[in-house]
């Protein structure tokens, strides 16, 4: 039995098949993995073919803060028009209660959290792929856990496309929030000049010699200009040195020397990021969800 329960998740995994239909295929295939798959994408139940590579550019992130836990997530479909279905924000809804209920370290753990009916997150978004005709996945999940007096703070933009976790060295409500919002607006990649990583600063040196080079500055004066452009790009993307969103007189830094506090560390989620979108109309979201 526990055999037959293993092959029917490896072929649901491999498929995005309903239970059902999984089970059945390897009844009727006699239990051959390979020949229930081909079974399946002939009888058109099979969607991982078509969905398993698919882009999941859309969806929502979420964050969480729990005692001494703190996550950030994102759970993704490939079309707007799913992400803003029923069925998706409730899926998304137990995702989030499940994980503030287990405190998951790792994506892999998050998965397999049980939800309900003895079915797990992947099994959920399993379901939900074999219901909606596309790619329904949790794709990330990144946590944090404090130390008194380190305090916690959250912030989810209203179209939950962006969603920031930040981690003060102790509770500072005046700026925590503030700050929080500053980093979904601005992006940063680091906290100071400090935390530049080694890698950052190699690729931003050879765009900006080649950009250089390209604009005919003399040869003698390249290093001298890259290095400067390098300090001023590095003023943009570490926290610090950004002028504060709320008061632009002032650099965040100033503002946590005023109010006797320190980054400790900070996330910011962005729905899709990292992955090339590919623009498509409502209208022919729409059509692609008939054509399923």
């Amino acid at each position: 039995m526990e055999k037959n329960i293993d092959l029917i998740k490896k072929l649901r995994q491999m498929t995005q098949a309903p239970v059902s239909d999984a089970m059945n295929a390897l009844k009727t295939c006699n239990n051959d993995l390979d020949k229930a798959v081909q079974w399946l994408r002939e009888k058109g139940i099979s969607k991982a073919v078509k969905k398993a590579t698919a882009d999941v550019t859309e969806g929502v992130v979420k964050t969480i803060i729990n005692s001494n836990y703190c996550a950030l997530l994102e759970i993704n479909s490939q079309t707007d028009f799913v992400a803003m279905s029923t069925d998706f924000k409730k899926l998304v809804e137990d995702i989030v209660e499940t994980t503030k209920r287990h405190s998951p370290t790792n994506l892999q753990n998050l998965c397999q959290l049980k939800i309900d009916n003895n079915l797990t997150i992947n099994d959920k978004c399993i379901d939900l792929t074999a219901k909606t005709g596309e790619k329904i996945c949790v794709r990330r999940l990144n946590t944090f856990s404090m130390v008194a007096p380190n305090f916690a703070y959250a912030y989810e933009h209203f179209n939950e496309k962006i969603a920031v976790i930040l981690i003060l060295s102790k509770k500072s409500d005046s700026i925590g929030k503030s700050l929080a919002m500053h980093i979904a607006a601005l992006n940063p990649k680091f906290i100071s000049t400090k935390n530049v990583s080694e890698e950052w600063v190699k690729n931003e040196t050879e765009i900006i010699k080649k950009q250089t080079i390209a604009e005919g500055k003399p040869l003698d004066r390249v290093d001298m200009i890259v290095k400067g452009r390098i300090n001023k790009s590095m003023a943009e993307v570490c926290l610090e040195e950004q002028l504060f969103l709320k008061d632009p007189t002032k650099k965040i830094k100033q503002i946590l020397k005023e109010n006797d506090v320190e980054i400790i560390d900070f996330l910011r989620y962005e729905v899709g990021e990292g992955i090339e979108k590919k623009n498509k109309s409502f209208s022919e979201e729409v059509a692609s969800q008939m054509n399923n």
